[in-house]
């Protein structure tokens, strides 16, 4: 762990920062990938902790995963049979949810495991149903084994995805490839972050996979080969948040290079979420800026579909000048840690005014002070703390290398971005 010293910046803060891959679209172009027929190229893909975890399973599964000598965000990749062998999920949902379906299909044991915290996040709900749809598996949370058969019979499968979209997205990404194909149905309330099973759907359907939608709570793929793809990963939206952040409470103005048209990606949300804060928010089509004004006004938001943001919304609401409540993200107890637990023990650690709600947080106004902003191996909280720190005098990071998990070398990132600034007139401080 690096203590790390987060840097105050009390001028308008004026940059371009460009941010590499999404890790969402990466890690589901390296699955279909890995199950199309013939040798797919992934150009833009991120490469993290996350993203390198998945690409090791896979390779360690029987891929065939090649990185461009020039280039390692250039990856080729080669189906080939699947065999046993063990993986490392790390703290990486993606992993541990998207790659079993994928197991399934291998020929022998595939043995899961990751870091002591993963084994408290949600999994049985993914193991239930394959079981459902024909698979051997021992355990009900990492560790766990599944006993590759070869192949999956499919079928139609019943479950609660009210914990995490990844559930839903992890049977979809596979279930081409079972013998019947996959219906899942939904049975519990909302799902969370919806856009990211958009997200999957709509790459599903760039592979040439048929999907359906039989009702508002069922998603349906029909058996099938899956292409091989081209594809070209968007800058990853959300770990652009805290920087596009660092421009509405400096007063300042930051543009993030190549932000796309539309998107399935939850990130694009910070653009409406800005917008009701007092910031300025302007896409021309290449790039999106956001200047911030003078008053950072606090917020009442909807956050389910766009939870990952949480940790940036509330270190903005920690700075505004009027009270926030961040509603229907309860699922995130089940993150990388309990996010709703973990904001509110730091922002109040800081002299702030955090409470815990049922489904969520309410933030009031509170003159914060400098102190320990811990990460608890969370990437989304440790730029979380970075945020404050723009602030707030005296704010140290316990854990600032576990930006890696997303976004390596944030702290290098975040120094060139207030660099940039260096020249920019100053204000009197906010």
């Amino acid at each position: 762990m690096t203590m790390w010293s987060a840097p105050t910046h009390p001028s308008p803060i004026r940059a371009t920062v460009s941010i590499p891959g999404s890790k969402s679209v990466t890690n589901r172009a390296l699955i279909l990938a890995a199950l199309a027929e013939g040798r797919s190229t992934i150009r833009g893909a991120l490469r993290s902790r996350d993203t390198n975890l998945m690409i090791d399973a896979l390779r360690a599964l029987g891929i065939a995963i090649t990185e461009h000598p020039s280039d390692p965000s250039v990856l080729d990749v080669t189906p080939g049979p699947m065999h046993g062998t063990a993986v490392d999920c790390g703290l990486a949902g993606t992993v541990m949810r998207f790659l079993p379906p994928a197991a399934a299909l291998a020929r022998g044991d595939v043995d899961f495991d990751g870091d002591p915290h993963a084994r408290n996040r949600p999994q049985r709900v993914v193991l239930d149903a394959l079981r459902a749809l024909g698979a051997s598996i021992t355990g009900d949370g990492l560790p766990f084994t599944v006993h590759g058969a070869g192949e999956l019979r499919g079928g139609t499968v019943d479950i609660d995805a009210s914990g995490s979209s990844q559930f839903v997205s992890g049977l979809l990404l596979s279930a081409a490839r079972f013998a019947s194909g996959v219906v899942v149905r939904h049975t519990g309330e909302r799902v969370p972050s919806m856009p990211h099973i958009d997200m999957t759907v709509e790459m599903l359907g760039e592979a040439g996979v048929t999907v359906t939608r039989p009702s508002a709570r069922e998603w349906a793929v029909a058996p099938g080969a899956i292409k091989a793809v081209g594809w070209n990963v968007e800058p990853d939206l959300s770990n652009a948040t805290p920087f596009l952040a660092a421009a509405a409470v400096t007063g300042g103005s930051v543009t993030i290079p190549r932000w796309p048209q539309q998107t399935t990606q939850a990130g694009d949300h910070i653009r409406g979420i800005l917008s009701a804060m007092g910031a300025t928010v302007h896409h021309d089509g290449a790039s999106l800026t956001v200047t911030g004004a003078e008053r950072l006004r606090g917020i009442d938001a909807d956050l389910g579909d766009a939870g990952e943001l949480t940790p940036t919304v509330a270190a903005l609401a920690a700075l505004a000048d009027s009270p926030s409540e961040l509603r229907n993200i309860a699922h995130l107890r089940g993150h990388e840690t309990d996010r709703l637990a973990a904001l509110t023990a730091e922002i109040n650690g800081l002299g702030g005014n955090c409470e815990e709600i049922s489904d969520g947080l309410r933030i009031r106004p509170a003159n914060l002070h400098g102190g320990v902003w811990h990460a608890y191996a969370d990437h989304r909280m440790a730029t979380a703390g970075a945020i404050i720190g723009l602030r707030v005098h005296g704010i140290e990071v316990d854990d600032i290398d576990t930006t890696a998990k997303t976004l390596p070398g944030f702290a290098g990132l975040w120094q060139s971005m207030l660099d940039a600034s260096a020249e920019a007139p100053e204000r009197a401080p906010l």
